[in-house]
């Protein structure tokens, strides 16, 4: 008798945490490996957001909470959205969950049916497709190249909507490519989506403070996308949280009741210490996350001359994120003595193995082409792993 559900069968553990699995068991045997293949900022939580965390426990607030969030904090996420994004999202259209992973989990799980079409433009985040085979819908993927930045076209929106299309995932900026769509590009975009109002758009903005570019563009601030746009975000990547696990989404009313059924009944309310912090998050100083934004600008231009300098690496600009996503194309086909280098997968395990540096294959992400490099690592981490790749990479012939 089989044990396990189809499910089970039916997705793959995600590459993220496969890898840095592989690079922690190296370490464990001694092995210097610089880890670049997890999307998790190297900075420390804010002082003043560890202090209000500090408070609820002394102040014993440790009990239960609603399983939406707790009114201070989903009035704080409402003024949020409105102070910073155009978006006018009530309390009750908001839903506080274990991180954005989770809010997207959720708003899938409320409004996806067996068969239901997910378009998502490719390269995405690992999870995504994963997400949406769980809950017997089925991804649809669109092709943006590198000659591209990786941003699809209207045009490519429009020829990939089908009778069972219900929803578009997306984030921007970007995991894994770092790309950032410009309001003109969410524009043509959005007049697509208007002329389909069955589809739901499930925009994931968790790094939207790490924009290198100017202002952050909600694609739900755009007039008459309010009741189409399902906003995720969270507190893991702009004020260096992720191990705090909180996130939250702003949709429309009914859909956001929807999920706050469904978190009831499978894990119920968040940590009430970590919804503390995020109200101190949110009302806050805003100072050391945009000192961070600075340090990881500082770190692109560093890594974007480092890889540069690798003969047959093509890479995009990132405008924003912590990630580079280079073309490797040049070194499939390669060897190293009786190793053969045929796959992304198979050059990110040579990378690790032969030059104790730890990425992410494209395959996980879309496309079999690029490697996923995290810079949200130290200068002189960074500095190591761009000589470590280099040297690497030169013995293949």
């Amino acid at each position: 008798m089989e044990a396990l559900a189809n499910r089970v069968h039916n997705i793959n553990e995600p590459q993220t945490i496969a890898m840095s699995k592989k690079a922690r068991e190296l370490m464990a045997k001694g092995i210097d490996v610089v880890n670049l293949s997890l999307g998790e900022p190297d900075f420390e939580t804010p002082q003043h957001i560890k202090d209000a965390a500090i408070a609820a426990i002394t102040q014993n607030f440790s009990y239960y909470t609603p399983v939406a969030g707790i009114p201070e904090l989903r009035e704080a996420i409402s003024q949020k959205f409105l102070n910073d994004n155009g978006l006018h999202y009530a309390p009750d259209q908001i839903v506080v969950s274990t991180g954005a992973k989770h809010a997207i989990m959720n708003t899938i799980m409320a409004i996806i049916n067996a068969g239901d079409e997910v378009i998502i433009p490719t390269p995405y985040w690992v999870s995504y497709s994963e997400m949406v085979k769980l809950v017997d819908g089925v991804p649809v993927f669109i092709a943006a190249p590198l000659d591209q930045n990786f941003k699809i076209t209207a045009g490519q929106l429009k020829a990939a909507i089908t009778p069972k299309s219900k929803a578009f995932l997306f984030s921007s900026p970007c995991n894994p490519t770092g790309s950032v769509y410009s309001k003109e590009e969410l524009q043509e975009l959005v007049e697509v989506f208007k002329q389909n109002p069955q589809i739901y758009v499930i925009s994931d903005e968790i790094y939207e403070y790490i924009n290198f570019v100017g202002k952050h563009v909600s694609i739900g601030s755009f007039e008459g996308m309010q009741d189409q746009v399902i906003t995720i975000n969270g507190l893991s990547k702009g004020f260096a949280m992720t191990g705090w696990r909180l996130g939250y989404l702003g949709a429309p009313k009914e859909i956001a009741q929807a999920c706050e059924k469904i978190q009831s009944q499978y894990t119920s309310a968040t940590s009430s210490i970590s919804q503390k912090a995020a109200v101190a998050a949110l009302t806050g100083s805003k100072e050391p996350s945009l000192s961070m934004v600075k340090a990881f600008e500082r770190r692109k231009k560093f890594m974007a001359e480092g890889l540069a300098s690798i003969p047959g690496l093509i890479n995009n600009n990132p405008e924003g994120a912590f990630y580079f996503f280079p073309d490797i194309s040049f070194y499939l086909g390669k060897k190293f003595g009786n190793q053969s280098i045929e796959t992304a997968t198979d050059l990110c395990l040579y990378l690790l193995n032969e030059g104790h540096v730890s990425m992410v294959t494209g395959e996980a992400f879309g496309n079999p082409n690029c490697l996923r490099i995290s810079y949200a690592a130290s200068d002189e981490k960074l500095k190591m792993a761009v000589e470590r790749m280099k040297s690497a990479l030169a013995k293949l012939v």
